[in-house]
């Protein structure tokens, strides 16, 4: 079976996201909210999630449960994007609107995984 290349993409995303989270993790520990315990091990499992994720996505009996795990990953990273935008912690200098916008984004992510979900 012939996946399409924009599945190829979103992996690839994940993928690079995911070791972003080893290259760079203050970037992502400052923006996880307080009442989460132990930052460092949130973003390295949600590190290891998207690598893992990413990789399954490509093969094809995987697909749909990597696309499954893609959704719940997106729901659960949802706290850290609403806290980054309330707080503008870990604002990275952007502006308080492009951080608004990414919270539908979020959405937008979740109906793109869905596709592969069946």
């Amino acid at each position: 079976m012939n996946l399409p290349w924009h599945l190829y993409v979103m992996a690839f995303l994940y993928i690079i996201a995911g070791i972003n989270h080893f290259k760079n993790p203050g970037m992502y520990i400052r923006i996880i909210p307080p009442f989460f315990p132990n930052p460092k091990l949130l973003n390295m499992l949600s590190g290891v999630a998207e690598i893992i994720l990413g990789i399954l996505l490509t093969l094809p009996f995987f697909t749909p449960y990597a696309a499954w795990g893609i959704i719940a990953l997106l729901i659960a990273v949802f706290p850290a994007n609403l806290y980054m935008f309330q707080k503008k912690k870990g604002g990275f200098s952007l502006l308080k609107f492009i951080l608004l916008i990414r919270l539908p984004l979020q959405i937008v992510l979740i109906l793109w995984a869905y596709q592969y979900t069946h």
